[in-house]
């Protein structure tokens, strides 16, 4: 019986390399700045909105990385920790949306020239969250801004997760490798 070497959890990781992550992590960064200036948190009304839209943020950036971190032992997690990301960066946008609706500032038409402006910035290579600072000056605009960010950020989490599944559904998860390597192992 001979035992070749394998290499059962296979490279994983690289989150910060994902569009996804990085889009999350400018929407995280842009959204702390958009809560300290325009959602007071000393008021007892908005203390609970400041909290759930920086926390929304955070699950958003977080989950991807977790996801990404625990794809080489389980894509069944990994899938999982991506589809909460995508739900945290939905409320998130509901919750801009209702803070543009009850105030009456308006929501920008998606192929609206400020929306356009926005999207042009999601090809540069260098972005971050500078690239987008320059629209935090009202309240308006900076959720604006963030709304057309999470639906760039959900369109790429939709595509990451379709990936996935593909992948998952091709090569199956760590189990299916685990049983696969014991067998050739029980059989050499």
């Amino acid at each position: 019986m001979t035992y070749t070497k394998t290499k059962l959890i296979p490279p994983h990781g690289g989150y910060r390399k994902l569009k996804s992550y990085q889009m999350a992590e400018i929407i995280y960064d842009g959204t702390v700045e958009f809560c300290e200036r325009y959602v007071s948190y000393k008021s007892h009304k908005t203390n609970r909105t400041y909290s759930q839209m920086t926390q929304a943020a955070r699950s958003g950036k977080q989950n991807i990385a977790e996801g990404s971190m625990d794809s080489g032992t389980s894509k069944k997690i990994e899938l999982k920790l991506i589809g909460i990301a995508r739900g945290s960066l939905e409320e998130l946008l509901l919750d801009y949306e209702d803070f543009l609706r009850q105030r009456n500032l308006s929501l920008w038409e998606k192929d609206s020239s400020e929306a356009q402006a926005v999207r042009r910035l999601a090809y540069k290579s260098d972005k971050s969250y500078t690239t987008y600072k320059s629209y935090l000056r009202s309240a308006e605009e900076a959720a604006n801004c963030l709304v057309c960010l999470i639906h760039q950020a959900n369109y790429l989490l939709d595509q990451q997760l379709r990936s996935l599944e593909k992948d998952f559904l091709k090569k199956g998860g760590f189990t299916e490798r685990l049983y696969r390597e014991r067998r050739k192992f029980r059989d050499s």
